[in-house]
């Protein structure tokens, strides 16, 4: 009985509230972000990793090792490069291009090592990290 009443209080309201729209008044014009200068850049607006990462990349380094690494032959006198924190790592040598399995072998600091399988020469650089 009650939901009845309330509908026909909205319906004998609705005419009323219809004849007298509100209007809104703006005191000053709005103004897009756009109008103030233009559109940010990327360095503008980068913050934290992003932020250092362009920094670096306008340096000319790779502080996070984004990009892909340069390439070798892979012989004695010039051999594949491996960034490591440490004075070993493990690297996997896919030794033909369409081959499937992956040789892996331990390679450590001050010297340059073999590949079992193909021969390739690989060599441990010190890396350090950028934070």
């Amino acid at each position: 009985m009650a939901s009845w009443r309330l509908c026909q209080l909205l319906i004998r309201a609705a005419p009323r509230t219809a004849a007298f729209p509100r209007t809104v008044y703006i005191s000053r014009p709005c103004f897009r972000a756009m109008s103030a200068g233009g559109i940010p850049t990327d360095d503008e607006q980068a913050t934290g990793l992003e932020r250092k990462i362009l920094q670096g990349l306008k340096k000319g380094e790779d502080p996070f090792s984004i990009l892909k690494p340069k390439s070798y032959p892979g012989t004695k006198e010039n051999p594949h490069i491996v960034p490591a924190v440490n004075k070993q790592r493990l690297v996997g040598c896919i030794c033909e291009e369409d081959n499937s399995q992956v040789i892996w072998f331990w390679i450590h600091d001050g010297q340059v090592n073999r590949c079992p399988e193909c021969g390739s020469h690989y060599k441990l650089v010190p890396y350090e990290l950028p934070h």
